[in-house]
């Protein structure tokens, strides 16, 4: 197995893939001269988006509010109201798909179908928290201008459109009378203000908000004086910044994730979370198993029938890395090779995993370095992280943590604490509704 495994590093090595080849310190440092200048308006792959919301508002009690969520293959609605203890109570939860995923959509069909969403809803409230998890440009009305789409959802005509305003007209075209005040942000922006109203007896220094699902991306809390691109802020006061991290356009990239960005719908975009998000990562395996099997890393056997796979899922991945004898599609191929296929397969894929940490960490320490806070292990940043990928992948969020306990804490006396809190985006998107 030590061959085996040998065999597989000269090989992600030779491909510019290994984890071992990332230096964390080297990153961290464009990363973080990327975001100083995404504030500061000068070219940057980082857009570093001012959100005009601010965190730690009173949360009004027991009034409803409408809530939307659009992000990754599903469209979500609820109502939301916080009772007199500030607890969250959800109703009227829905499900469905997201518009333009599966087939491109116009811009009549894309707001009509989320207006048709909301049909149980519609009269709880007037007012409406969107997190929308797209590129979107905030305006200082907490509406939002949507720069573009990723994760594959195709939706031209909306690109450039004002999200809020189009909502409501789209409500009022179909005859309903009421005014609408409709909040717009992002998942990561929500995902923070969860974390603030999930522990208000815990004593953090700033908070952080961070998503790894099909997607990713992180927020945080930025003083306006550092936000010099745009003008007449109030300089003693902070905002949530979207940092777009998945943009991020110059971390180190291997030949393989340069073929797998050239088969995306927007090749040259959102680079960064190509790398190791869970839209991506079940298709980078895939790309980098076959490009192994090409190279006499498996039996001949195995690497014909890896290049019969149509699509590689990131749940298939994960299924197989918890159980290689199982039902998963790799394991099924691995029982048409030899003995030692399974494990190299097994080594490339835990590589890559260990390497998609890396790259997590690498946005969460930078993103914790630039807040300038938690060097009193008492008072840590608090990470609230939502995502399947981070949670459910095997290894993935034990190796991160690895990661920045190595680097964050003993390397840069920073100190964190990452938390979970269920139905995040829902959750910050109500309080965002109430109290903007």
């Amino acid at each position: 197995m030590v061959e085996i495994k040998d065999k597989v590093r000269r090989f992600l090595k030779d491909n510019e893939m290994y984890y071992e080849d990332i230096d964390m310190d080297t990153c961290c440092d464009i990363f973080i001269q990327e975001m100083q200048a995404g504030l500061e308006g000068r070219d940057s792959s980082l857009a570093m988006i001012p959100t005009y919301i601010e965190a730690g508002k009173d949360i009004p009690s027991c009034k409803p509010v409408i809530v939307l969520d659009a992000g990754g293959t599903n469209f979500r609605v609820a109502t939301v109201y916080f009772d007199e203890t500030g607890k969250s109570v959800i109703e009227n939860f829905i499900q469905k798909p997201m518009p333009g995923l599966d087939k491109e959509a116009g811009k009549k069909e894309f707001f009509g179908t989320i207006v048709k969403y909301m049909t149980d809803v519609i009269n709880v409230s007037r007012s409406v928290g969107f997190c929308f998890s797209y590129p979107t440009e905030i305006l200082p009305s907490k509406d939002g201008r949507l720069i573009r789409f990723c994760k594959e959802v195709k939706a031209k005509e909306v690109e450039g459109e004002l999200i809020g305003e189009n909502l409501v007209s789209a409500i009022e075209a179909t005859g309903y009378k009421g005014s609408k005040r409709v909040v717009i942000l992002n998942d990561t922006v929500a995902t923070l203000l969860a974390g603030i109203s999930a522990f208000p007896n815990r004593n953090f220094d700033s908070y952080v908000g961070f998503i790894l699902g099909t997607g990713s991306n992180c927020c945080y809390i930025e003083s306006n004086n550092n936000i010099t691109k745009k003008p007449g802020l109030v300089s003693d006061r902070e905002q949530i910044i979207n940092v777009e991290s998945g943009s991020f356009a110059k971390a180190p990239r291997g030949k393989i994730d340069l073929k797998l960005d050239e088969s995306t719908l927007y090749p040259g975009g959102y680079t960064f979370e190509k790398m190791f998000s869970g839209g991506y990562l079940g298709l980078l395996c895939l790309k980098t198993i076959r490009e192994a099997g090409g190279q006499g890393l498996f039996s001949k056997e195995m690497a014909e029938e890896l290049l019969a796979i149509e699509d590689l899922q990131t749940i298939d991945v994960n299924s197989f890395m918890r159980f290689p004898q199982g039902d998963s599609p790799l394991a099924a191929i691995c029982t048409k090779g030899i003995e030692q296929d399974s494990a190299a397969v097994w080594y490339v894929l835990d590589a890559l995993i260990e390497r998609a940490a890396k790259f997590t960490a690498i946005l969460l320490s930078s993103t914790v370095l630039k807040t300038d806070k938690g060097r009193n292990p008492c008072m840590p940043v608090c990470i609230t992280a939502e995502g399947t990928t981070f949670y459910e992948l095997k290894s993935l969020k034990t190796k991160v943590e690895f990661y920045l306990k190595i680097f964050l804490e003993e390397k840069h006396n920073r100190f964190f604490e990452i938390v979970s809190v269920e139905n995040a985006t829902l959750i910050g998107a109500a309080i965002a509704g109430l109290t903007n």
